[in-house]
């Protein structure tokens, strides 16, 4: 006999958990962990950015970076089914039922608690080689920019978190690891090139080329390190920040301060959906600044590689004279 005690009326008494595994095709359980899959909203995706991700409340939630999209459980159904919020919570109701009646009573729901996350407890440094010249002058960034701006090759760096009231400890190693410190010497990020999941380690908040600011009167907002020093290789006059990412806006006292210190402020993304996306939303937000693409390929660093500097600076000049001229 099917048990229907467990059959709903209302969306929010479905797990959550349930929602993401049911409508992601998850092959696994939810069970405090964050997990992270290929995008559901861009089938060109090779590396996996969206997670799926357990908040402070205790909730699951997601974040596509692939094309910015994120929210609750319901918000991507909607976003899946391109429906209402009232079709969307009938749509998760319909299978949640239809799974209970068919797997004998419904689903196990459990108190998740937040997992413990690895953090950066150790790092080491090493000489630059060749490998690492190659790297970054394709991108035409050389010695002295990497050391203007405080990037330093690694070694090895350790990731420790607790589990059960012991440390657990993974040492990181690879040919490609660069540490990106504040002039104090304090690490803020890691980066790892050659990693495909998990490009960036996140260690503290931090604006990016906010220690190097030279007082032009303009300021560009980028997309990353890397992209603020390939611009700089190019040696117009402008100023150059980062935020963490593409999808983290810079807070509104520092963006306030920048408004006011420089003539004209310009978000510079990615050229793909996430970053036409996320200069749209600092758009929404600071309606003061300007946005503008190089329609060339993915990101200016990848553009110097891909075209070479010259002909970067030939297509970017322009672009740049015609929003300073807005």
């Amino acid at each position: 006999m099917f048990k229907t005690k467990n059959l709903v009326h209302d969306v929010k008494d479905v797990p959550v958990s349930w929602i993401f595994e049911h409508f992601c095709k998850l092959k696994e359980k939810l069970n405090g962990h964050d997990i992270k899959i290929k995008s559901l909203f861009n089938a060109k995706e090779r590396t996996p950015s969206m997670c799926i991700y357990l908040d402070k409340n205790k909730v699951y939630k997601y974040k596509d970076f692939s094309s910015g999209k994120g929210g609750s459980a319901i918000d991507l159904v909607k976003e899946i089914t391109q429906a209402s919020y009232h079709k969307a919570a009938s749509l998760v109701v319909e299978k949640y039922n239809d799974y209970v009646l068919h797997n004998n009573g419904g689903y196990d729901v459990q108190e998740f608690k937040l997992a413990s996350r690895y953090k950066v407890s150790k790092h080491v440094f090493r000489s630059w080689n060749t490998s690492d010249q190659y790297f970054w002058t394709q991108f035409n960034i050389g010695s002295r920019l990497l050391e203007e701006h405080h990037v330093r090759p690694l070694e090895y760096y350790v990731l420790v978190r607790t589990e059960d009231g012991r440390d657990i400890e993974l040492v990181i190693r690879g040919n490609y690891l660069y540490g990106y410190f504040k002039k104090d010497g304090t690490l803020y990020k890691i980066y790892q090139p050659k990693t495909l999941d998990k490009k960036f380690i996140k260690v503290s908040d931090f604006v990016q080329g906010s220690e190097q600011l030279k007082d032009y009167p303009y300021l560009i907002i980028t997309s990353s390190l890397k992209d603020i020093m390939a611009l700089k290789s190019l040696k117009l006059s402008i100023d150059y920040v980062a935020p963490d990412s593409e999808n983290s806006l810079i807070k509104k006292e520092q963006m306030t301060e920048y408004l006011k210190k420089y003539k004209k402020v310009i978000i510079l993304f990615d050229y793909d959906e996430a970053g036409i996306k996320a200069m749209d939303k600092y758009k929404e937000v600071y309606p003061d600044v300007r946005t503008c693409i190089l329609p060339m390929s993915k990101d200016p660093s990848d553009s110097i590689k891909d075209h070479g500097p010259k002909e970067v600076f030939t297509r970017i000049v322009p672009i740049i004279n015609k929003k300073l001229d807005e």
